[in-house]
Order: structure tokens, then sequence, then C-alpha cells
């Protein structure tokens, strides 16, 4: 058990270190608000040295699209529309267990408004125990549950493009039959980044069994003209910041590699870490406003071909969200701007977090009880097949109760 008596000792050095902490926030906030409005009058020749030195530099720095000084109202969601979402879960593998597998749960909502048409809240399992599913990444030095994880997110984006091509062709023959006219604007959503750093560190054979099922996917959406978005809750990226460090950079050129080697961290131009984006972006947004639109220059980017990614920053009422979407979406100012207006309207129908998303995770999460009821059933079918000696192991069954 917790001992908060031995805990509340340490409360007090925490929280003074954090009331030091939010005085050194504000300063570095006034630093990165004065350094942004310099480099509105630059803005073409920073770009410029940004995309000279891209390969020079030491820290990933986005690309403003649009002047700096960019400040755009959210129009309000067109009354008829539909919402999709998906998120998944999982359960992980243990030796422990009376079988050595995982199961991947991908949560699947579909929210219709002014239709008159039952929503979809559901969840697709699917369980992975041959070889081939489970040791496959131990020739790249990839665990199993890690490899898990990163075939769950192909899963979560696999499933919400067929879902959403299908929802697609159920609205529109729905249509057809009342004779109604226009078409109702749908939205993809996810919970998190499009840019999957994780990637980067894959060998080639491994990211080659990931991230082009997940362009495909994409690309399925991209053809049905279905805007997909991807929604960070209080973000931690800190790219349209480090467009600024080229400001501050003392050097002629900046050219990391020579001037700063090994430290881009210590660097010079970096005045304000550990500050973020939203931080920046918070005192410039009014509630309903997005930012300038932003190119992010993540080198695994480079393999996405069609569909680099772009974001901005959506000031949503409660909070500063990081709006992600690829290429498609951002150089179609129609589909953008109805993309950004739906994604603020489940924000709001979802008070202060996208409702579709919530719904999306809710339908994934594996809780304790399903765990148990996954192995029950397990175990059943095991024995019904003739086997013998199933259970746990000593260690897992002495885990689930205290003999003290």
């Amino acid at each position: 058990m917790l001992d908060l008596t031995k805990l509340a000792q340490q409360m007090q050095g925490i929280s003074q270190h954090l009331a030091d902490e939010a005085t050194a926030s504000r300063q570095r906030l006034e630093l990165a608000q004065k350094l942004l409005t310099q480099a509105q009058s630059r803005q073409a020749e920073l770009v410029l040295q940004r995309q000279t030195w891209s390969d020079r530099l030491g820290f990933a720095a986005a690309e403003p699209v649009e002047p700096l000084t960019t400040r755009v109202n959210l129009g309000v969601a067109p009354a008829i529309h539909t919402a999709i979402a998906t998120d998944g879960s999982q359960i992980a593998p243990s030796h422990h267990e009376i079988a050595y597998c995982y199961l991947i749960n991908v949560g699947r909502v579909v929210l219709h408004y002014g239709q008159s048409l039952h929503p979809l809240l559901d969840s697709l399992p699917e369980v992975f125990y041959r070889p081939e599913d489970l040791y496959v990444s131990r020739q790249w030095g990839i665990r199993t549950e890690e490899w898990m994880g990163h075939r769950r997110t192909v899963s979560e984006a696999t499933v919400l493009a067929d879902l959403a091509c299908q929802v697609k062709d159920e609205v529109e023959s729905k249509q057809d039959e009342k004779q109604e006219a226009g078409q109702v604007p749908l939205l993809a959503m996810v919970d998190g980044s499009l840019i999957y750093w994780f990637l980067e560190a894959l060998p080639n054979e491994a990211r080659d069994r990931l991230l082009p099922e997940i362009l495909q996917a994409w690309e399925q959406l991209r053809l049905a003209k279905i805007p997909l978005i991807g929604y960070l809750s209080a973000s931690r990226s800190g790219e349209a910041l480090n467009f600024l460090r080229l400001q501050t950079c003392p050097h002629p050129a900046p050219d990391c590699a020579t001037h700063c080697p090994g430290q881009s961290d210590r660097a010079p131009c970096h005045v304000f870490d550990p500050l973020r984006d939203i931080a920046l972006w918070s005192a410039f947004l009014e509630p309903g406003q997005r930012s300038p639109l932003w190119r992010s220059s993540a080198r695994i980017l480079d393999l996405y071909g069609p569909h680099n990614i772009y974001f901005c920053y959506v000031h949503v009422g409660t909070e500063i969200a990081r709006v992600e979407f690829p290429a498609w979406v951002a150089e179609d100012t129609t589909l953008l701007e109805m993309a950004l207006s739906l994604t603020l309207a489940q924000v709001q129908k979802g008070y202060g977090y996208p409702v579709v998303l919530a719904e999306a995770h809710n339908q994934a999460v594996v809780r304790g009880g399903d765990r148990s009821r996954f192995f029950a059933l397990l175990e059943q079918q095991m024995i019904r097949a003739g086997l013998r000696n199933i259970g746990t192991s000593y260690k897992e069954a002495r885990k689930r109760g205290s003999i003290a």
C-alpha cells in the first residue's frame, strides 16, 4: 500500500519547485512572444534558411505555410454531418498466463447528426497467436510487446478507413432513397499524432511491415474525400517554437553540425526550453480561432509521399489543441475548413474533448474483468481441444492474492 504519511513529507518540496517553475515559464513565454513578433517581418528569410540548412539543423523545426500573423475564426459546423473514430487497446502477452498470445481490440464509433440514423458503438477484437505474429519482430531486436503496440497503430488506421468508406456509402444510399441533394460532411478522427515517430528507430524491413498499410488506408480516405484529423490534447510538441530558434541563432547561418555539434539542447538558440507550442499560442488565440498552418519537418515524413503532415493550433475553449492532417486536406481549403469546424463541434459536444474519440476509447479499453474472461474463454477452448496441465504459473497465481 502507498504510505501517504511518508509521501506527504515530499509534497512541500514539489510545491515550491512548481512555483519557481511557473515564474520561469512566464519569463520564457514573454521571450517567445517577443521572438515571434520579430520573426513576422523576417518570415520569408527564415523559411529559406530552414529549407537551405535543413540537413544541418540539430532540431526539428516546422515550417509556416501562412503568415505568422494569421488568426482564422473557425466556422460553425453544419447541422447535418457524421463523425467517425477508432481507438485501440490490447492484452499484452505473458509467459505466466495459460497461453502466450496477445489481443488487439479496436473500438469503432460513428455518430450521425441531423440524419435520424442510429450510431455505431462497438469494437473489433483480434487474437494473435501464430509464431509469425509473436516472434517475427525478434529478428530486428524488437520485443513482442513493442511490436504489438505498432500493430495496434496499423489496425486503428485500417479499420478507420474501411469504416469511413462504408459509412459514406451508407449515408449516400440513404440520401438517394430520400432524393436529397448535397453531400453529408464526414470527418475521420484518431487520438494522437499522425506522425509516427517510433518508425524512425525501426529497421527498414520492420518499417515496411507497418507504414505501407497505414498509407494505403489514408489513400482510401483521400480518394473518398473524407478528411483525416489527428487530435492532440495537452500536446508536448515544440516544432513551431523551434522555428523561432532560427531567429535567435547568433551565427551567420544555422549550421548546427558545424557551430554546435552534439549540443542542440544546449545551443545558444535554445533560449525558451522547455516551453511548448501550446503555451505560446494560448497568448495569441481566442476561443474558436486557429493558428497559421505549419508543415512538419519530421524526417520520417520523407516516407509518407503525398501524405505529408501539416498541423495548426486551435483554441477549442478549454485548451489549445494541436490538430494534424495530411497534405491533401491542408491543400483543399474547403475540406480543411469543414474538417476544423467539425473538430471544434466535436470538442464542444464532448465538453472539452471530442466526443467521438472519447467513445472510441471507451469501446476499445480492455478492463481487468475483460482480461480474466478472455483467458477463461481461452482455457475452455484449450480443454475442449484435449490439452492437459493448463494453468497460470505459480508466480502469477501468488501475485493475485496475498498470504499475509
